[in-house]
């Protein structure tokens, strides 16, 4: 995922700068400029903004699925980032707001009819931009969907692939949540070995990455596949 906190600072001096030029001179051509530079500053906000609106509800619904309630400001916020990245013709910046979109109709929602087809399109985006973290990002969420499907191979395929790209941008933590879900695919296809390494693996890189979360993860993969 792109982090962009440096980005917005200098598109906003940039604005601002735009700015004293065109009330300065009388010329209002650079006013253009200047909104072009602020919807990307306001896009790249919005993504980041809600990006903690969802981790908030993902810790919260670790403590009590039962009490995890939506932000109502999430999903706009996504949505209308996808649609200022789109205005500015960024498809590498629309790739991830639509990721997002699609990841809180899923999780947060619980729709994956709404959520596939925003994810989808967030992959072929992503592709075309060549953002492989947002391509992995897109097919592990697909692959959550066939999952629930009942589409195990092809939610093993996604998944695998999520991975691949996970470990190539130096995901590794993200790469070990992918192995759990790919775990209780291999334990559907009776493929229990494969289970067991699989959440083996995860359990490491988990382990070295100081990633607590993905760990318990693991470790209630175990116990449930024990059963």
């Amino acid at each position: 995922m792109r982090e962009a906190v440096g980005g917005v600072d200098a598109r906003v001096r940039q604005a601002g700068l735009l700015y004293e030029q065109a009330v300065f001179t009388g010329d209002p051509g650079p006013l253009a400029e200047a909104d072009r530079e602020l919807d990307a500053a306001e896009a790249d906000l919005a993504v980041a903004r809600g990006r903690l609106m969802h981790t908030w509800f993902l810790l919260g619904r670790d403590q009590d699925p039962a009490a995890a309630e939506e932000d109502p400001g999430e999903l706009p916020l996504f949505e209308r980032a996808a649609r200022l990245y789109r205005a500015l013709g960024n498809a590498g910046g629309e790739a991830e707001a639509l990721f997002w979109v699609g990841c809180c109709h899923q999780i947060v929602r619980r729709d994956n009819a709404t959520a596939v087809p925003v994810l989808e399109r967030s992959l072929e985006l992503a592709a075309r931009a060549g953002d492989k973290p947002v391509m992995a990002e897109a097919l592990r969420h697909l692959g959550i969907a066939a999952h629930a499907a009942g589409q195990l191979e092809l939610a093993r395929q996604r998944l695998e692939e999520s991975t691949r790209l996970r470990r190539e941008a130096g995901l590794l933590a993200g790469a070990a949540a992918n192995m759990v879900g790919l775990a209780y695919i291999a334990a559907a296809q009776d493929r229990g070995q494969d289970a067991l390494a699989l959440l083996y693996e995860a359990g490491a890189i988990a382990e070295a990455s100081q990633a607590h979360r993905v760990l318990e993860q693991v470790n209630e993969a175990r116990v449930a596949l024990a059963g």
